[in-house]
Parts: structure tokens; C-alpha cells; sequence
């Protein structure tokens, strides 16, 4: 059987809702002892374990999605999947992530260790949420038909600037702005409300890739040595769009770019899927879970780069219905079909 070849993708903050909750539970029950590590680390900072946040009665908004609960339960359920992926059918060339799942990919990409990508992940949603910066919001520069509108992406920017606040990820179609609570409601006020939903405020996140978190990612510096990245197994993908290579990284340039550029500037996640869909050629995306929200962004990501022509939603959804090009783990139909027995 000719294996299918993939690029992997670890999603960020704002995944781990309801629909998530006993997601490790659920899946996972195999990985007890790889949890029960990540546990002994957060009960060596007084945190509530994972075994307890996943296995809770009901979701709590104001519990699990605090960046130091959050990041932890994303990190351990990304890097789970990852592991849990069919290798005999799969052949994954590259690895990328969307914000703090870059956190995770550095884990399933093999530049860290299961534990020390925990403490990176789990150091840096803590002290996230321990300082708490400013906010987020979501805005989309695509109507519902996904199709490319750069001169609405330069107006939504300039407009963006204008008012204080900063682009923080560019997400697909999606404008991810961050600022002070100032800036952000300037902003929402001087646009339409569209697609019912936006603009969307993010609960419990900071200003996450802005230099308003310059204090954090010197926070993170000054707790997380360069002992604990190495050489990646597998190519990385960053938030630029450069490419770590097996055999010729620097961990030190690793940790640099981790805790400063990663944390204070804006996190290209489009570029990063348009150099992985152009590097890297793979027949299949494959986004880990928890959550479904990201394939969405991976989607119009693909459809500004004109990949295989593809040019609006609909496209799209007729080749993925021809011969599917993303795979979302945290869709029951979609992980079965790249999952182990094991998985």
C-alpha cells in the first residue's frame, strides 16, 4: 500500500471548549502515564491536574479556558493525536501549528521531549495568564464564500492601525487583532457586525503575538533554558513560514525565536500552511485536536495561495468530497481514517 504523505498541523488557545470536555478520557486512555508526567509537573506549581480538568463533571468557561489550564490540555491532546496517527498508512514530512501550537508541533516534531514541550507550553500559558496583557479579537477580510478580498484585508489593517491595535494572527481569512481593551473597542465599533458572529472577542486571551507581551517572553527566557530544545526529527514550519530542518537547526536559534519573535510578533499561520502546501507537496493536512475550528482557516489558507486552483468555499468542499485534502482529528469520521488501531 503507497502511503499517503502529510502534513500535520497543532491548533492554538480557544479549542478545548464543551464538545471537548473527557477528550483525553475519551481518546487517550493509552497515554495515562505520558499525562500522569505532565500531571506531576502541575502539581509541582500547585495547578490542577489534567486528569482533573478533562475528567470533570461539566465545562466550566472561567476553569478551562484560563491560559494555564487551557495551554496544558491542548498541548497534551495535540501531541496524543499526533502519536496517535497511522505511521504504516501516514507519512507525515512536516510539522506546523497555529499560535501555541507551535508549542506542540516543537513536541511532535521531535525538537523536544513530550515533557520538556509540556513545560515550554505549560510555563508560557501560565505566565500568559498570570500577567493577562490586553485582548483579542476575531475579524473575517472573506465573505462566506471564502473567496480572496485583499483590498478589504488592506482597509480592515490600515482601520486596525488606526485605532491602536495590532494584527496578531493571520488566520485564512480570519484577522486575529490584539491591543488594549481601549484599541479593541475602538475597533468594533468602527466595523459592521458580519456573518452573525463577528467581531468575536476571545475570553481569556492576552495579546497574544504583540509586543505587549515583550514582559512575558522575557518571563519565559528566564524560566525555560536552551537545554531543553534540540534538533527536530521532522521539519517545523514556523510562524513566518521558515523551515527547521532535521540535522541543521540551532537549539539555541530554536529558543530565540520560541520565547521572542513566536511571543511579541504577528504569528503568519497562512504563510505557514502556503509554504507547507508549496515545500512540501502532501496529499493530505492533517489538523490534531481537540476542536474542529482550525480547518476552516487551514481551508482558506490554501484557497489564497490558489492551490490547486482552488478559489472559493466551494471548491473546496468539491474536492474535499472527491478526494479529501484535510483530515480533522477532532471530527469522529475524519480521525478514523488516519488513526491506528491503538488511536
Amino acid at each position: 500500500m503507497t502511503k499517503k504523505t502529510a502534513v500535520v498541523i497543532c491548533p492554538g488557545r480557544g479549542v478545548y471548549n464543551k464538545s471537548e470536555l473527557g477528550y483525553l478520557g475519551r481518546y487517550h486512555a493509552n497515554r495515562r502515564d505520558m499525562f500522569a508526567g505532565f500531571d506531576r509537573q502541575r502539581a509541582e506549581m500547585g495547578q490542577e491536574t489534567l486528569a482533573a480538568l478533562d475528567g470533570a463533571s461539566a465545562f466550566s468557561m472561567a476553569t478551562h479556558t484560563r491560559g494555564d489550564n487551557a495551554s496544558a490540555l491542548i498541548f497534551a491532546a495535540s501531541l496524543a493525536d499526533f502519536l496517535a496517527i497511522d505511521r504504516t498508512k501516514i507519512d507525515i514530512v512536516a510539522v506546523t501549528g497555529n499560535s501555541m501550537g507551535w508549542y506542540s508541533a516543537l513536541a511532535c516534531g521531535g525538537a523536544v521531549t513530550p515533557e520538556n514541550g509540556f513545560r515550554v507550553a505549560n510555563t508560557m500559558g501560565t505566565l500568559m495568564q498570570q500577567s493577562l496583557i490586553g485582548g483579542q479579537l476575531i475579524y473575517p477580510f472573506v465573505g462566506e464564500d471564502w473567496k480572496d478580498d485583499p483590498a478589504r484585508k488592506a482597509e480592515l489593517l490600515a482601520l486596525a492601525r488606526e485605532k491602536g491595535v495590532s494584527l496578531s494572527i493571520d488566520l485564512g481569512g480570519l484577522l486575529v487583532l490584539a491591543g488594549d481593551k481601549a484599541g479593541l473597542e475602538a475597533f468594533e465599533k468602527a466595523v459592521p457586525p458580519v456573518q452573525e458572529r463577528f467581531p468575536m472577542r476571545l475570553s481569556n486571551h492576552a495579546a497574544f503575538h504583540t509586543p505587549l507581551q515583550a514582559p512575558v517572553a522575557e518571563a519565559g527566557r528566564a524560566r525555560l533554558p536552551v537545554s531543553l530544545f534540540g534538533q527536530p526529527a521532522l521539519p517545523l514550519i514556523d510562524g513566518r513560514g521558515a523551515i527547521w530542518w532535521p540535522g541543521a537547526s540551532d537549539a539555541s536559534a530554536l529558543r530565540d525565536y520560541t520565547l521572542g519573535h513566536q511571543v511579541t510578533e504577528t504569528y503568519d499561520f497562512t504563510r505557514a500552511i502556503q509554504v507547507a502546501a508549496r515545500e512540501f507537496a502532501p496529499d493530505l493536512f492533517i489538523v490534531t485536536g481537540p476542536g474542529t475550528t482550525l480547518g476552516g482557516a487551514v481551508a482558506q489558507s490554501l484557497i489564497l495561495a490558489n492551490w490547486r486552483n482552488l478559489a472559493s468555499k466551494a471548491d473546496f468542499q468539491a474536492s474535499q468530497a472527491a478526494s479529501p485534502l484535510l483530515s480533522a482529528m477532532g471530527m469522529e469520521e475524519q480521525r478514523r481514517s488516519v488513526v491506528g488501531s491503538s488511536g
